[in-house]
């Protein structure tokens, strides 16, 4: 076994990962208890990981991504491979929908391209809050009582514990960018240059 000097590039990317675990935990608001339920990691490890006291390994990662809900080089900052590009990877849904993830990893706002094809509205309630925007189509959306029809280049938000619906306004698919906050977080809609 090899108890040498560890490489300072390694060392570097290991002691990043307890303060980056400790910002993902913050930021989606759990606290130490409920993450030691939701991955049975002892609460104590889980601090010693957080204060960089204990060094992590595969088997207290994973379950860590897991419940963050992030790919594990997310967690241990993996050097860059060079390529920006995300590379999408569509989700073929029931009759003909195609949902594209645009956000890499789910974090307070996730973002989304889809093509909704005909079904029967059924409205539905959630936590959260949703920003749609037209792409392609036309898109009929349902909130409460009310109806809306959208066109390309238009824009609609809403907070989602109101009972809603959207897809096709007719026999075509329609096409849209979909934001989702899952907290209520809303987006920024900026139609001019920023006067900061």
């Amino acid at each position: 076994m090899d108890t040498g000097p560890m490489d300072p590039e390694l060392a570097e990317i290991l002691d990043g990962i307890g303060p980056r675990l400790r910002a993902l935990r913050r930021d989606r608001g759990l606290t130490l208890e409920t993450l030691a339920a939701d991955t049975g990691i002892s609460l104590s490890t889980l601090s010693r990981l957080e204060s960089g006291k204990r060094r992590p390994t595969l088997d207290l990662l994973i379950p860590l991504a897991r419940a963050h809900r992030v790919a594990l080089d997310q967690l241990v900052a993996a050097p860059a491979t060079g390529d920006p590009r995300v590379h999408l990877k569509p989700h073929r849904k029931e009759r003909g929908s195609v949902l594209v993830p645009l956000t890499q990893y789910p974090g307070r706002v996730q973002v989304f391209k889809q093509v909704l094809a005909h079904r029967e509205p059924k409205l539905v309630t959630h936590a959260g809050y949703e920003w749609l925007y037209v792409l392609a189509g036309e898109l009929r959306l349902v909130l409460g009582e009310r109806e809306f029809t959208l066109r390309p280049g238009e824009v609609a938000e809403f907070d989602t514990s109101e009972p809603h619906w959207f897809g096709p306004a007719g026999a075509n698919a329609v096409e849209i960018l979909h934001l989702f906050g899952p907290r209520g977080d809303q987006a920024i809609v900026r139609t001019g240059p920023s006067t900061t």
